[in-house]
């Protein structure tokens, strides 16, 4: 027996090579061959540029679907996240959860184990519409008989329009009256520059900013410079890349490109025109920029341009003397006309034109001089007349007829010849456009079996499983449940103190491990017991982990979570979201200043792998917040910079991510009141009970739960390279309305059955 083993070992060494050799000529050319001609790149998915409420609208999710269906030879790259290598997608598809929100999801967080370890990239989603299916396809409802009809000369509707505007009401008469001004009436003031969050000497983020010669004195003959910046994005956010400055008779003073120091993302080239071979070769960076400015500008110099305040953020630069075209030019309620809008209304211009690539920063900033100058020269009455909200709402419904007509992904489809999948129990208008393919299907089940069979045949599926939405009385209350919930989940007890401890220094101790909400005295004890309710669930479980039987203020303590009905399965809960394929790879970082950054940016070749810093800031103040998120590409990336973060004097505590950002939005938007009172009962959900004991085979629990199954099962037959999106539109009820949530991810060729898997 010993002895066959043998032979049978030694004929697979001699194998061995051959089926190498073979397989080489089975799968590509020699290695050499390979050399010069590289593997086809994957297609890839990047969304760490999502805004701070990591919110996407309808008409960004179109954009990104329209890109990925279609490529940047018929649209432009959505702004708000990155796709690479579009072309190696096979096809796109989206399953519509009909009937459920982001409600659904947290409330059966556990239940959904396949889609929050399986998709990394997760984002909110507005309240639903009525036409969710046509917003997020570009497709405008068939128009009624009273629809409006566009008419492309502007000046004949400004004709038209004027006799029934209301001069008195308009916000310009309003705010300059109907006489002439002069140009220190048009600079803004010192309050309205911190509305707007233009950079000012003293306020918080700006300590670093550098300040312009700006001691003279402003009078209305102030030389006038037009300014204009484009940008990029890095890790840390919008970086500047072109800078140009025009002076009053729209000479060119400065037109230079800039390198940001950061690794750029994305170069945002259909807005700037600007391409990585372009920026390449340039050396100027910003800080000689900055010293520039400091050397042209006169000291009395009036900065002018549009949305100015962008402009100074990314020069990193304070000026107080500004007057902003947007806000000049500002309609009702505050709206801020578009550049190109006023230009071709007030000066008959067409700027930023479609035909060319990118912006040209030296016409943008001409035209926004010549708006202040047209202003000045001609008055708020002249302005006025124009009835820009009139005009404004005239050009949108164009430009939406336009973009329904030469954009939606059905005509673009059609054009390529081919069709939309869209698999559906309701059959909606969408099933009457010959360019989508509709197949009715009696039930979910039967949708999913034709998904199975159909979709590997189509470009672009949708499809669309329909569920019954929570009644609105219960989803209240589960509503409210989950507020309690992640309260209690937030707060911890510590004690028993001593009965003349001190309650500020406790609080300096605690408030180091994240922002704390409320310290309260418990009055139930003997010896004094605190409660502390952090804002996020990380500060609470660091306190559990690193502060449970340490010695504070001469006592030896212990840290604990209440033990209520909601929080039994906590400890389970907090390892799963540790588990969160968005969590994985990201860490909470407690204790940082105002000076985190720049620490962080001067021994940035310890942490080689950081892809993104969130830094939370106060909603009102928009002040830092003590602590932060650390993003990297791998998990032991992440772990290998805790340890690093933590040995070092910073002072610094954190450990592994618990909260993705979509649920920290969602808790901040559900969670708006103070904590609820240590005395106050909290009502059991007898609904859900009463349901769960009625209809126990269709409870939301168990349909979630068998659902994500089912579509686990349907993802796996999908072939690689098929772009996966999964959205629950939300739901609206009596009580007001559930926002959605969308996931997303491109099924690679060989996938790990571990969460955390890059794409």
């Amino acid at each position: 027996m010993e002895q066959e083993k043998e032979e049978a070992n030694s004929r697979k060494r001699k194998e061995a090579p051959n089926s190498s050799a073979s397989a080489t000529e089975r799968d590509g050319p020699p290695s050499h061959i390979q050399d010069r001609e590289p593997q086809a790149k994957k297609a890839r998915l990047s969304t760490i540029l999502f805004t701070d409420n990591c919110e996407v609208t309808h008409r960004q999710l179109c954009e990104l679907l329209k890109y990925a269906v279609l490529g940047k030879s018929a649209v432009p790259k959505p702004s708000w996240c990155q796709l690479s290598h579009q072309k190696q997608l096979n096809n796109v598809v989206v399953f519509i959860l009909k009937g459920m929100s982001q409600l659904h999801f947290y409330r059966f967080y556990l239940e959904f184990r396949f889609l929050r370890k399986t998709f990394r990239h997760k984002f909110s989603l507005p309240s639903p519409t009525s036409s969710f299916l046509f917003d997020i396809i570009g497709l405008q409802k068939k128009k009624s008989a009273r629809s409006f009809r566009r008419t492309v000369e502007g000046p004949l509707i400004s004709a038209t329009l004027r006799s029934s505007i209301d001069l008195q009401n308009d916000p310009i008469i309003q705010k300059y009256g109907y006489k002439n001004v002069g140009l220190t009436k048009c600079l803004l003031t010192k309050e309205e520059m911190k509305t707007f969050h233009f950079p000012l000497p003293g306020s918080p983020n700006y300590e670093n900013f550098i300040l312009t010669k700006y001691t003279g004195f402003i009078t209305d003959s102030s030389p006038l410079f037009g300014l204009d910046c484009e940008v990029c994005l890095t890790s840390m956010g919008k970086e500047l890349t072109r800078i140009s400055l025009v002076t009053e008779g729209g000479y060119c003073l400065i037109d230079e490109l800039v390198k940001p120091d950061l690794k750029i993302l994305d170069y945002l080239t259909s807005f700037t025109g600007i391409t990585k071979e372009i920026l390449n070769p340039v050396t100027t960076k910003l800080k000689d920029v900055q010293k520039l400015l400091r050397e042209l500008l006169p000291p009395d110099a009036v900065l002018v341009g549009h949305c100015l305040d962008l402009d100074l953020r990314v020069l990193k630069m304070i000026h107080p003397y500004v007057i902003d075209t947007s806000l000049l030019y500002a309609g009702k309620q505050g709206r801020r006309f578009k550049l190109t809008f006023l230009a071709r209304v007030i000066l008959g211009k067409d700027i930023q034109c479609p035909n060319k690539l990118g912006r040209d920063g030296i016409e943008d900033a001409r035209a926004a001089l010549e708006l202040l100058q047209y202003f000045l020269k001609y008055g708020p009455k002249k302005i006025a007349e124009f009835n820009l909200e009139a005009l404004a709402a005239n050009q949108e419904q164009g430009d939406k007829e336009e973009a329904a007509h030469m954009r939606c992904v059905l005509k673009c489809l059609e054009s390529m010849g081919q069709k939309l999948l869209f698999l559906t129990q309701d059959i909606n208008e969408l099933s009457s456009y010959r360019n989508c393919q509709t197949i009715k299907c009696s039930s979910n089940k039967k949708v999913l079996e034709q998904a199975r069979v159909e979709v590997p045949l189509f470009p672009f599926n949708i499809v669309e499983f329909s569920f019954q939405p929570f009644p609105p009385l219960f989803a209240e209350e589960m509503k409210n449940s989950m507020k309690t919930k992640w309260t209690q989940m937030s707060t911890v007890y510590a004690g028993p103190f001593s009965k003349d401890c001190n309650v500020g220094a406790l609080k300096k101790v605690f408030s180091s491990l994240g922002p704390v909400h409320s310290i309260t005295l418990v009055l139930e004890t003997y010896r004094p017991y605190f409660s502390i309710q952090y804002e996020v669930l990380e500060a609470a479980q660091l306190a559990l982990e690193t502060m449970n039987g340490s010695l504070l203020e001469g006592s030896c303590i212990r840290v604990r979570r209440l033990v209520t009905e909601l929080t039994l399965e906590c400890d389970t809960l907090v390892r799963e979201l540790e588990q969160d394929s968005e969590n994985q790879g990201t860490i909470y970082v407690a204790g940082i200043g105002e000076t985190f950054k720049e620490h962080l940016l001067e021994q940035s070749n310890l942490f080689p792998d950081l892809e993104a810093v969130i830094l939370p800031k106060e909603v009102k103040s928009r002040k830092q917040k003590n602590y932060c998120f650390l993003k990297f590409k791998t998990v032991n990336s992440a772990q290998v910079a805790l340890e690093i973060l933590k040995g070092k004097d910073w002072k610094l505590k954190g450990r592994n991510a618990l909260t993705p950002r979509h649920l920290q939005a969602w808790l901040k938007d559900i969670h708006p009141e103070p904590a609820m009172p240590m005395g106050l009962r909290i009502v059991p959900p007898l609904m859900e009970r009463h349901i769960f004991r009625t209809r126990k085979v269709n409870h939301p629990k168990i349909v979630a739960w068998r659902w994500s199954r089912k579509i686990e099962k349907l993802y796996h037959s999908l072939s690689p390279g098929t772009f996966c999106l999964i959205l629950m539109p939300g739901t609206k009820n009596a009580f007001g309305s559930h926002p959605g949530l969308g996931l997303m991810k491109i099924k690679e060729e060989e996938e790990s059955d571990t969460p955390g898997v890059r794409v």
